[in-house]
């Protein structure tokens, strides 16, 4: 498959912590996949945003369930483009039991264009005029 998105990462977002995995040219023309953890705090948040910035990452993909989603898309928005995909859509892949094959899961899905925005970020979280 074509990849789309050279550098992108794939987010499961939860209350206490957001797992991260970016996807990016590897030696010898092979995909290489890195996997961090980040907490929740502005701090943490900003972490992750500093690791996307120096890997370069120009697409994120977000899964979340209930609003946790919402500040890390405050702080990553300025920086790259930024989906949040529908989290039963992706949950409908069997065989992934853990946030790091999910967030690894997303990350490929995003690179090869077969994910697409089922929330409106946007519409979902007015910023005040």
């Amino acid at each position: 498959m074509q990849v789309l998105y050279e550098r992108c990462c794939g987010v499961d977002v939860h209350q206490a912590t957001v797992v991260a995995c970016v996807r990016r040219p590897g030696a010898g023309g092979r995909r290489r996949s890195e996997v961090r953890t980040f907490g929740t705090t502005t701090g943490e948040l900003l972490g992750l945003a500093a690791w996307l910035t120096e890997c370069d990452v120009t697409h994120v993909a977000m899964e979340s369930t209930g609003v946790f989603w919402r500040p890390v898309l405050n702080i990553l928005e300025s920086q790259c483009t930024v989906i949040l995909v529908n989290a039963e859509h992706i949950k409908a892949v069997p065989g992934r039991k853990t946030d790091v094959r999910d967030c690894e899961w997303i990350a490929q899905l995003l690179e090869h264009g077969l994910l697409r925005g089922e929330l409106h970020p946007a519409r979902a979280n007015p910023r005040p005029a």
